[in-house]
């Protein structure tokens, strides 16, 4: 007698007619979304909780996930946006003294289809040589091949999808908590100067902490308020958050930031909010083969010459050979040569491809936060 658990067939159909069957280690029924890989080693539940990962589906290429559960404290947002997970093996055994459960139990908890047992070096080949794939992952007894291939090939693909305002909160909130410390988790931040309006185009929570713990006092506003709202609350500085989808139809936000720059509040930008920047100030964005995801991309920041490991999860990109002159490029990918970072040369504003947030990651460039916060410092004192 086994004492090895027994899962459910599933299988992973490409739009291309590529099949890969294994077993299923999440809910069953079928997820259809853009098939990508990330190369992080671990922090699977804050990928799967990422806004930024809403209508996808995310390999992930470390041949072991699952050793340490999943627990309270790691979610990145309200929900779980990842449309399914594919990974190679799932470690017999979790253990972790954060492990509230393991991650099977996790995915069936929160309806997460999910695959594990292919050949998920095989997969990201794929990926790389013929660019982000449309998939379905379909898990259960009953398994279709024909109609999870028909499903894979009727997803319409993200170029041209807002999913900003999907993920997007539907009513303003405020947030005080800060960053995680090894004795007391997560707690609020007593002393915070500065007042920050965040637009959420999916933000994620360590994003807000590390604001907080900063000394900013965040409001968190949904993706479609308009820029005289936020202006009307009087701001130090204004924050764009992260978030899923193509950058181009969020005509709203790059109206809403057109006008906050014009006022010229301190603004800064993260990830889709660094393409909205960039949008607002005249630059174009593209889709990219098969995107950046991971958390150990080399970047440059052209400023210092200084070289840092970063977190990136992202499928578009600023052109940078449409930037504007009132934008100036200040940090690039190793890998591709691609455009990670842009500074206005106009008025105090700012941003980032990557996330400087990490979680999960390295933080190398927690700086950027600090920047913020001394252009909402210069700008208190040029006023006062």
């Amino acid at each position: 007698m086994s004492l090895l658990p027994t899962f459910p067939p599933a299988l992973l159909a490409l739009a291309d007619g590529t099949v890969f069957r294994g077993y299923a280690i999440g809910a069953e029924g079928s997820s259809t979304g853009e098939v990508v890989f990330n190369t992080a080693m671990t922090g699977y539940q804050e990928i799967l909780t990422d806004p930024s990962y809403c209508r996808q589906i995310v390999t992930l290429t470390y041949p072991h996930i699952g050793n340490t559960g999943c627990n309270a404290e790691d979610f990145e947002s309200r929900a779980n946006f990842a449309a399914g997970l594919v990974i190679r093996e799932l470690p017999v055994q979790a253990s972790n003294w954060r492990m509230g459960q393991t991650l099977p139990e996790y995915l069936k908890e929160h309806g997460i289809v999910a695959i594990a047992g292919i050949d998920t070096r095989k997969l990201t080949r794929l990926l790389r040589e013929k660019g982000a794939q449309a998939g379905c992952v379909m898990a259960g007894a009953n398994l279709d091949e024909a109609a999870a291939l028909a499903q894979a090939r009727a997803f319409p693909g993200l170029a041209g999808m807002d999913l900003a305002k999907v993920v997007s909160a539907d009513q303003p909130y405020a947030w005080s908590e800060g960053e995680w410390d090894l004795k007391a988790g997560y707690r609020p931040v007593e002393k915070r100067p500065f007042k920050v309006v965040a637009y959420d185009f999916g933000v994620k929570r360590n994003i807000l902490r590390m604001l907080a713990s900063r000394g900013c006092d965040v409001e968190v506003v949904p993706a479609q308020t308009p820029a005289k709202d936020v202006l009307a609350r009087q701001p130090d500085g204004v924050f764009l958050s992260n978030g899923p989808g193509d950058p181009e139809p969020c005509d709203y936000a790059i109206q809403a930031i057109q006008e906050v720059l014009a006022a010229k509040v301190p603004t800064f930008g993260i990830c889709l909010g660094h393409q909205l920047l960039a949008l607002a100030s005249g630059a174009k964005t593209v889709k990219m083969k098969f995107g950046h995801h991971g958390a150990n991309h080399p970047v440059k920041d052209l400023e210092t010459g200084q070289v840092l490991i970063t977190s990136q999860n992202h499928g578009f990109a600023v052109d940078q050979a449409t930037l504007p002159a009132n934008l100036k490029a200040t940090h690039v990918s190793l890998f591709d040569g691609s455009l990670q970072g842009v500074s206005r040369t106009d008025v105090p504003a700012f941003s980032f491809q990557g996330h400087p947030e990490a979680s999960p990651g390295p933080h190398d460039l927690a700086y950027l936060f600090d920047r913020f916060i001394r252009l909402m410092q210069d700008k208190k004192a040029e006023n006062a």
